[in-house]
């Protein structure tokens, strides 16, 4: 296993002319930081920020409390260790804001001026410079008057700057340090020994120059100087001081880049700092060369973002295909939760590489996918040729002039051996969203089929557009390549077991506890089981996902999977009350992080179920994999078999369709886009008595869920609501009949009809779907019956006596219409056996109801 540091690679030549230099960069950030846009705090060797700064805050977020937060809080100590113990007890966050007492700052966040010395900065609450304050305490001591004691004291030079290299205080003593690194140099034992007179303060004051000082050492004190840090990293700001001007420069221009997304991660100056510190003691000139594996945690993750800012600017995109990476921000497109670097260079023939990279920058261009499945797949494709060739080609593959189709066919046959025979793969994949360990891994018939057909995808493109035959690849080799089936199964619904301890109190309970941060692992899960949902559609809801309209407890999200935005339905009033306490505890959270309340516009665009970190806005929802580990780690405490969440979903699309949905419903409650989709969903087993019943009497395929229909036909169209109310679940209480279906149950039931089998003038008789052309068939009868008439009174009288039929028909239509069945019912053709397993079946309507319909659709 191998880690591989997230880091920039320099500029490579580009059609000629030399790459960007050190220089070159500089003179690009120096333009951009001088521009008007550029926030002017951010150009400054010594950046401060206010404490209520939006994105730098580091006061304390209790009102008027003057102390620093603890890096990566929002409170100091002191209200950190309060607001524990309140959450310890049940209580909230607004409890800690009630209970609170502001508290003042131990020392100044920027030093005043002496009350004697201007020159010099007052270290302590008296206003008082060091010295000053030393011989103040000598004569309170005495009893005297500050009053009286204050007018006669003569002010000390200016020390000048502290002498350590970043600090950018003033000097309190005439070593040169500052009181914070004067304190420092005592505990590091005085390296160097720098002395000065002992009577300095009775002399001093006459002097216009600072005392004479004297070194031991004074190279080891230079030293000390140099390798010191920042003593003060509490106080907004941060000290430039010392760095190489390019990678002050980065640093700048990142922090301001980093400021303008309002959502991004936290960078508290602290953090900041260390990484400014490690980067002068190791005296890197860019950031492009520091050795992440070097710094500690945050400094690494700050440092990587900030290398993903400045890809931007180094980078063009021919630049980047040059050097072997696709930066997805160069075409506008960024995938949640994944890197924006696509990284190409584990590929090493550069013909194959630049085909990838054209293939990568097309797609994302003309039809950038939602996710980077599509991308991974045809790099993984790539990957895996580019690896057998670098070993089974002449010259490692680097001359495409030189490949035939036998190496493209040796390179299937060992795909498929590994394939066959459970081997490793030849080429290293990153495991992982975010993960940057690389591992080979086994080839199983899905991944063959997604290397063949991704290989395939970007060979054929090249073919295509011309490329393939400018780079003299032949075409033998491409065409060699088949295309591969990829084994696609359907998640199972949860089994009785496993549905009924996934929903056991003691275990949700359990689910629970395992969020440590309370960040609603519980909640997600029970909104999955009890609406079907997707995840993610969950887990980014909004805050303002619930309402009430009449009484009835609605959810609104957006199923941005099929374009359906705002979309509500219904929810058990239990899930109601959980999800309205889970706002409850996401306000306190925002109040937490602002010290307010949320305006209306952010209470629309806050997270339900906001994500932990680099979410300062909290407008990102929890990460799917944050919730797949924690629902991973509980399954396996309390079941033994494999389960995802994505199961609930089936799990309720089966029990719809158990307990009496249709397909319709099905696919209008789950947000379904195709009649595909919801069968897809839907599992019933041989052994399940209503399927049965249905086949005993024809095959039920259910309506589609269409865009509702429009029928103008003597008014107003009937609404898909008004369709699905008239609609007869044929599977449970019907009989065939002729043109239709019989639904008294006693004739159902094997009875004699009562009626003498007349059908069509029996409010018994239902017309389904599948009738419709038979219908059409004798209205063209009977019109041709009426045309034949000896005279035009008959003719009307046999009008007349079709009326009924002919209101029943056009309602049937009208509801096909409306649920979006009409043009498949007229084109069944029942002399076709096959013809009688279409879904079109499942919908039938009363014929009294029809025409009851069509008649007042007339009136």
């Amino acid at each position: 296993m191998t880690t591989t540091a997230l880091t920039l690679i320099p500029a490579p030549h580009h059609g000629g002319e030399p790459s960007r230099t050190a220089g070159d960069r500089l003179e690009i950030l120096a333009a951009l930081i001088a521009a008007p846009s550029f926030d002017a705090v951010f150009r400054e060797d010594v950046i401060s920020v206010p404490g209520d700064h939006p994105v730098y805050r580091w006061l304390c977020g209790v009102p008027d409390c003057q102390r620093a937060q603890n890096p990566g809080y929002d409170y100091c100590q002191d209200h950190c260790k309060q607001w524990a113990a309140i959450r310890k007890a049940g209580g909230s966050i607004t409890d800690l804001l009630r209970m609170a007492i502001p508290l003042q700052s131990k020392s100044h966040h920027e030093a005043p001026e002496c009350l004697v010395c201007p020159g010099n900065p007052a270290t302590s609450w008296d206003g008082l410079c060091w010295n000053h304050h030393q011989i103040w305490n000598n004569r309170r001591q005495a009893g005297e008057e500050f009053d009286s004691w204050l007018p006669r004291q003569r002010p000390y030079p200016s020390f000048g700057q502290c002498q350590v290299e970043p600090c950018p205080e003033r000097a309190c003593h005439p070593i040169g340090l500052c009181l914070r690194h004067k304190s420092r140099y005592e505990r590091d034992g005085y390296p160097g020994r720098v002395q000065v007179a002992r009577n300095w303060r009775r002399w001093q004051p006459d002097s216009l120059e600072p005392p004479p000082v004297s070194y031991t050492d004074e190279s080891r004190f230079r030293r000390w100087c140099r390798e010191t840090g920042m003593a003060n990293r509490s106080n907004g700001k941060l000290s430039l001081l010392g760095l190489r001007p390019l990678v002050k420069a980065e640093i700048q221009w990142c922090l301001f880049t980093h400021a303008q997304n309002p959502a991004g991660s936290i960078w508290p100056f602290a953090w900041v700092q260390y990484l400014v510190d490690h980067c002068r003691t190791t005296a890197v000139d860019s950031l492009v060369g520091l050795d992440l594996d070097a710094c500690t945690m945050h400094p690494r993750k700050i440092a990587k973002r900030m290398l993903q800012h400045l890809r931007l600017i180094y980078f063009t995109r021919a630049d980047s295909k040059d050097a072997g990476f696709v930066e997805t921000d160069h075409f506008g497109v960024r995938f949640a939760g994944r890197d924006r670097r696509i990284d190409l260079t584990h590929i090493t023939q550069r013909w194959l590489r630049d085909l990838l990279w054209d293939t990568i920058a097309t797609r994302l261009t003309t039809d950038p996918p939602r996710s980077r499945n599509p991308i991974d797949t045809i790099r993984r494709g790539c990957a895996e040729l580019s690896a057998f060739l670098d070993t089974q080609a002449p010259r490692g593959g680097q001359d495409p002039t030189v490949l035939t189709a036998e190496h493209m066919i040796d390179f299937v046959k060992d795909q498929r051996h590994r394939a066959e025979h459970g081997l490793t793969s030849i080429a290293l994949f990153a495991l992982g969203g975010h993960g940057r360990n690389f591992e080979p891994t086994v080839v199983t018939k899905g991944t063959l089929g997604r290397t063949f057909n991704g290989a395939r995808r970007v060979l054929r493109a090249a073919m295509d557009s011309g490329s393939a035959e400018a780079i003299g690849l032949d075409r033998g080799f491409i065409v060699a390549l088949p295309s591969a089936p990829t084994p696609s199964g359907r998640r199972r619904p949860f089994s009785d077991e496993v549905a009924k301890a996934l929903a056991e109190e003691t275990n949700l309970e359990a689910l629970a506890a395992s969020d440590s941060n309370d960040r609603g692992a519980r909640d997600i899960w029970e909104t999955l089981v009890l609406t079907g949902r997707r995840c993610k559609e969950v887990r980014e809801v909004r805050l303002e996902c619930l309402g009430r309209h009449g009484e009835m407890p609605l959810f609104w999200h957006d199923q941005t999977k099929v374009g359906h935005l705002d979309e509500a339905i219904r929810i058990p009033e239990r899930l109601y009350q959980r999800l309205l306490r889970r706002q409850e505890k996401t306000l306190a959270l925002f109040v937490q992080r602002n010290g307010r309340e949320p305006t209306s516009q952010e209470r629309r665009e806050i997270a339900l179920f906001p994500r932990l970190q680099a979410n300062r806005s909290m407008r990102n929802g929890a990460g799917y994999g944050w919730f797949h580990r924690l629902f991973r780690a509980w399954v396996d405490t309390i079941a033994d078999t494999h389960c995802v969440p994505h199961q609930a979903r089936h799990t309720l699309a089966t029990n719809l369709l158990r307990n009496g949905a249709d397909l319709t419903h099905v696919k209008r409650y789950l947000g379904h886009v195709s009649n595909t989709m919801a069968e897809h969903y839907v599992h019933l087993a041989n052994t399940d008595p209503k399927l049965n019943d249905a086949l005993n009497a024809i095959w039920v395929g259910g309506p589609g869920a269409p865009e509702p229909g429009i029928l103008l036909s003597g008014g107003e169209p009937m609404t898909r609501e008004e369709a699905e109310a008239l609609a007869i679940d044929l599977t449970r209480r019907s009989t065939p009949a002729e043109g239709g279906f019989c639904t008294f149950q006693p004739v159902v039931n094997g009875d004699a009809c009562p009626w003498n089998l007349d059908c069509h003038n029996c409010d018994k008789f239902v017309l389904s779907g599948a009738d419709l052309v038979y219908w059409h068939r004798k209205r063209e009868q009977w019109r041709m019956l009426a045309e034949g008439a000896p005279d035009s009174a008959t003719a009307d009288y046999l009008h007349g006596l079709f009326e009924p039929t002919a209101r029943a028909i056009a309602g049937l239509e009208r509801a096909l219409e409306a649920v979006g069945l009409l043009d498949e019912a007229l084109a069944l053709d029942l002399r076709r056996p096959q013809d009688y397993f279409g879904r079109v079946w499942a919908t039938a309507f009363r014929a009294q109801e029809l025409v009851q319909a069509e008649a007042g659709e007339a009136a």
